[in-house]
């Protein structure tokens, strides 16, 4: 599905990808309706936005508030008309700690944002989009969702939940007009951690990964050049596509590499 002309929902529109998402989806003649739970960063989103602002729409809400994600369709009809497309890119991580560390409120919130705030979101505008003469649903999963990484466990088990979802939904609606895409990022470089309330790793830690993050500007690209060619999945940076080729290969020595990066960053 082009992006030019249609109406697209993004959710984390405030910061990262999504406001990379939604700048570039405005500069190709899109309609953006952005979610997020940060006014203040929706509103820095329509500054930079510049001459396409007056196609924004900023909505404050939360994702995994399932009663609030339902009246979004009626706000963003109201505003654009039509709903052509959703891209569910709102997520946090968990503290880098262990499950056994890990409090039930933190795997709540990482659960509920991440794999039931996208489920809430696509259920919710499924609808609307099967109506359109052509629709489209980006779901972002992780590297995560496909190899483990210790002490982002329940993060990880959310992903893979994303990519099932979104697999899920491509084979049901495949005799439809909604085509669905599901997104596996690496390393990108956002504030992810710092929105998700999460220590920052150590800096021996983050040499050890010697990983260079992708920008999020640079993963917008890759992200909105699958949708616009219906690809099913897409594999957002180096790492993500090496690491599922070495999970392919051995999925024992893929998950060993991932533990050794995380040594001193782990908390017990």
């Amino acid at each position: 599905m082009k992006a030019n002309g249609k109406v697209i929902v993004v959710t984390g529109a405030g910061s990262g990808i999504g406001r990379a998402l939604t700048l570039l989806l405005l500069s190709k003649g899109a309609r953006v309706a952005g979610i997020d739970l940060n006014a203040a960063a929706l509103a820095e989103t329509a500054r930079l936005a510049a001459d396409n602002a007056a196609d924004f729409e900023p909505i404050e809400a939360n994702v995994a508030d399932r009663q609030m994600v339902e009246r979004l369709p009626e706000q963003v009809l109201a505003r654009f008309g039509a709903v052509d497309g959703v891209i569910n890119n709102a997520g946090i991580i968990q503290p880098f700690v262990t499950v056994r560390a890990l409090d039930y409120s933190a795997i709540e919130r990482v659960l509920n944002v991440n794999l039931l705030g996208t489920l809430y979101v696509t259920k919710t505008f499924l609808p609307t989009l099967l109506e359109r003469p052509e629709g489209h649903i980006v779901n972002l999963s992780s590297m995560g969702g496909f190899v483990p990484v210790p002490g982002q466990t329940i993060y990880c088990a959310a992903k893979a939940g994303v990519k099932l979802l979104t697999e899920g939904l491509a084979s049901e609606l495949m005799q439809t007009n909604v085509r669905v895409t599901v997104v596996f990022p690496g390393a990108i470089a956002t504030n992810i951690t710092a929105n998700s309330g999460v220590r920052p790793a150590s800096t021996g830690a983050q040499r050890h990964g010697a990983i260079k993050p992708l920008s999020p500007g640079s993963a917008a690209e890759i992200i909105v050049k699958a949708m616009e060619r219906n690809a099913r999945q897409v594999f957002v940076g180096r790492d993500s596509a090496f690491m599922n080729i070495l999970h392919r290969l051995s999925a024992t020595f893929a998950a060993r590499l991932i533990a050794n990066q995380m040594k001193g960053l782990l908390a017990n």
